[in-house]
C-alpha cells in the first residue's frame, strides 16, 4: 500500500486493534488502489490527495444518499451491519464504485445498469487491492443512484450470479442487498470525473479482503523486528506489550477469514 507516513503500518494495526470491539462496520479503502483508479480510469498522470478524496467522496455520498433523498429502495445505515456482517469480527466490507469516467471520455460512453453492476466486480474498480478470485463473498450490498429501474437491477444481479468467477459461501445463498436512489450523482464542476446519469457503489464482505491485512501485517513485522520508530510511541506512553497484543489480534483476524474459506471448501459441491 502507498503510505502517507512511514509508520502507517503501526498506526493502522494499533487503531484496528483498539476499535475491533467497538466498531460495527468499517469500509475499507487504501491509497494504492485509489492511485491506480486515478491513473487508469481517470487519466490523471500524477494524482494528488484531492483526486483521491473525490473518489472517496462519491462513495460516502452513495452510502448516505438514502438519508438525504427518496428512492425506490432506501437503505438505513443500520442495515449495513445487519446485512453485511455475518460474524462480529468480520466487519470490514470491500468498497467498489462504478462508473469512474474521465471527462475526456464522457461523451463517448453509454453506461447501462448491467455495465456498472458488472464493473463493481472488476478489480479495476475496487478501492482496496486484493484478489477476489482467492476469496468467497459472504454478503453484498449494491447502492444504485440516478436513472435506475428495479427490473434492470434484478436482471443485472441474475447475470452476475450466473458467472462462475463470482463465488458466494454456501450458507448465504441470497447474498445481495439492494438500494435504489433516484438522485443523480453529483460531480465537482472542475473535477476529474465526468457527470453520469447512473452509478453504483458496492459494499461486499469477502474473505479476499484478508489479502490487505496480510500485506499490512508483513509491513508491520518488518519494522517491528528492528524496533524501528518504536521509540516515538514509547515517548507517548505506549508499551511494548501493546504492539504485541495488536499484532496478535490481527493474526487472529487472518485466521478468522481463513476459517470461513475453509468452511466453504470443506462443504463440497451441492447435488
Amino acid at each position: 500500500m502507498v503510505s502517507s507516513a512511514v509508520v502507517e503500518p503501526y498506526n493502522s494495526i494499533l487503531t484496528t486493534h483498539a476499535c475491533m470491539e467497538f466498531t460495527d462496520c468499517a469500509f475499507m479503502v487504501d491509497n494504492e488502489a485509489l492511485y491506480d483508479l486515478c491513473k487508469r480510469q481517470l487519466d490523471i498522470e500524477r494524482p494528488c490527495y484531492e483526486n483521491l478524496n473525490r473518489i472517496i467522496g462519491q462513495v460516502v455520498s452513495s452510502v448516505t444518499a438514502s438519508l438525504r433523498f427518496d428512492g425506490a429502495l432506501n437503505v438505513d445505515m443500520n442495515e449495513f451491519q445487519t446485512n453485511l456482517v455475518p460474524y462480529p469480527r468480520l466487519h470490514f466490507p470491500l468498497t467498489s464504485f462504478a462508473p469512474l469516467l474521465a471527462r475526456s471520455r464522457s461523451f463517448h460512453e453509454h453506461i447501462s445498469v448491467f455495465d456498472i453492476t458488472s464493473s463493481c466486480f472488476d478489480p479495476a474498480n475496487q478501492l482496496v487491492r486484493c484478489d477476489l478470485r482467492q476469496g468467497k463473498y459472504m454478503a453484498c450490498c449494491l447502492l444504485y443512484r440516478g436513472d435506475v429501474a428495479p427490473k434492470d437491477v434484478n436482471s443485472s444481479i441474475a447475470s452476475v450470479k450466473s458467472k462462475k468467477s463470482i463465488s458466494f459461501v454456501d450458507w448465504c445463498p441470497t447474498g445481495f442487498k439492494v438500494g435504489i436512489n433516484y438522485q443523480t450523482p453529483s460531480m465537482p464542476q472542475n473535477g476529474d470525473m465526468a457527470a453520469v446519469k447512473r452509478a453504483v457503489c458496492m459494499l461486499s464482505n469477502t474473505t479476499a479482503i484478508a489479502d490487505a491485512w496480510i500485506k499490512l501485517n508483513k509491513k508491520f513485522d518488518l519494522m517491528f523486528a528492528k524496533r524501528a520508530f518504536v521509540h516515538w510511541y514509547e515517548k507517548e506512553s505506549l508499551e511494548h506489550q501493546e504492539f504485541l497484543e495488536a499484532r496478535n489480534d490481527l493474526a487472529v483476524l487472518e485466521l478468522d477469514y481463513a476459517e470461513v474459506n475453509k468452511t466453504f471448501d470443506d462443504a463440497g459441491p451441492e447435488y
